[in-house]
């Protein structure tokens, strides 16, 4: 019986607001465990890196470690350091070297960076260099959600890199989304001088873990989430003031980054019947067995609701990015979702959608369904083409490998 080494691989998220990326990047840890298990093709093993220690908080799928870096927060465009007193050039380069170290040390087959090719301030171009230059065989993805911001705000950010520097340096750039809902290469996020690179996936939709319900609330239920929560005090505070519909409980969940006192003013502010957490063990089967949900419009959140049927008023953020606004718009264009902006919100306004959704007046399985959410399998089979490219794969796996690439076209 051949015996198959583990094939090594690193996600790497650098984490300054909200828990996107870390939850991006363990989703895709997953469907590489998974897919082992089920194909048979040799076990994965792999670091998580972040610099987010509430990632610890999550279980992680077997062969899998957590490796937490000295974080970093934002405000506003700058970012500082979260918790070390030190210059910020000083802890970037202390991440860098401890990533460095990590991944040369490890030797990973595959490394996926998300959403920023080099971390804050190139804080891994040395440790992406000297893995090319020590393991030419190590493949490195920069992994993106479909939209990026507004094209030129995206512009600026690409001008700051050596585009000639970034296709030696990556593979391919994996972008998480259906091109027929957001293409960042039509639209300007992505330039035409690293478009080559593109692959896209499908959203990280279909396939994700799910758990029982932890019964935070009884059923019938109508929810709020609110993503991280560290800038959702105004709209958690004006779902809990919001009436829901007779019969029904509302569970409000603010999210674990939201501050301490913020949380205290939306308990304050909370009406009749609703059940207030900064956090559930679960989101994803708390959103699956509610009724109606009011949701930010982070793209983890989206691809958890394209994979349930509930119906769904999305409120993105709008500053400093209109990040979430694109991503809204565009589902809402497709019939997956209702959008209201937030100054538009109010308990009247939320209310009256509740007791729409919650009366059959809200339809939106339709749009969700001609949507691609199979991102999770094409990254695996990205995966594959990109750790086996001069072997004669099976025939099935040649099939698998060919539906990846008109997946991604």
């Amino acid at each position: 019986m051949k015996i198959h080494a583990p094939k090594k691989i690193v996600l790497f998220s650098h984490d300054s607001v909200g828990l996107g990326h870390v939850r991006r990047n363990l989703a895709l840890a997953r469907a590489f465990t998974e897919a082992a298990d089920r194909d048979g093709t040799g076990p994965v093993t792999g670091l998580l890196i972040t610099g987010e220690p509430v990632a610890l908080k999550f279980p992680l799928p077997r062969g899998w470690e957590w490796l937490v870096i000295p974080g970093i927060t934002k405000s506003g465009s700058s970012y500082g350091a979260r918790r070390l007193d030190v210059p910020f050039g000083d802890l970037t380069q202390l991440r860098g070297r401890i990533v460095r170290g990590a991944v040369l040390s490890f030797g990973p087959d595959l490394v996926v960076v998300d959403r920023h090719p080099y971390g804050v301030r190139q804080e891994l171009a040395p440790a992406l260099r000297d893995l090319k230059r020590e393991r030419p065989e190590t493949r490195i993805v920069l992994g993106m959600r479909e939209v990026l911001d507004e094209p030129d705000r995206a512009a600026k950010e690409w001008a700051k890199l050596d585009l000639d520097q970034f296709c030696r340096d990556f593979d391919q750039i994996w972008v998480y989304g259906d091109p027929r809902v957001h293409d960042p290469v039509e639209s300007g996020e992505i330039p035409a001088a690293v478009s080559h690179l593109v692959r896209h996936t499908g959203y990280l939709s279909a396939g994700r873990a799910v758990g029982r319900s932890p019964r935070m609330v009884e059923q019938p239920y109508v929810v709020s989430m609110f993503g991280g929560g560290s800038d959702a005090f105004e709209l958690a505070e004006l779902a809990a003031r919001t009436p829901v519909p007779e019969g029904f409980e509302h569970l409000v969940v603010t999210g674990p980054q939201m501050p301490s006192a913020d949380f205290r003013r939306v308990q304050a502010a909370a009406g009749p019947h609703v059940q207030l957490h900064k956090s559930v063990p679960d989101g994803l089967a708390c959103l699956r067995e509610a009724s109606a949900a009011v949701l930010m419009g982070g793209y983890n959140t989206m691809c958890e609701l394209l994979s349930s049927h509930v119906p769904a008023l999305v409120v993105p953020r709008t500053s400093p990015r209109t990040e979430q606004l694109i991503r809204a718009t565009a589902l809402e264009r497709h019939g997956a979702v209702s959008v209201l902006e937030p100054e538009a919100v109010s308990p009247d306004a939320l209310a009256r959608w509740f007791t729409a959704a919650t009366t059959g007046q809200i339809a939106q399985s339709g749009g969700r369904s001609a949507i691609d959410g199979r991102g999770l399998d094409a990254v695996v089979r990205l995966t594959a083409a990109l750790l086996s490219p001069h072997d004669a794969p099976s025939v099935s796996l040649r099939m698998s490998l060919t539906a990846a690439v008109a997946d991604a076209s």
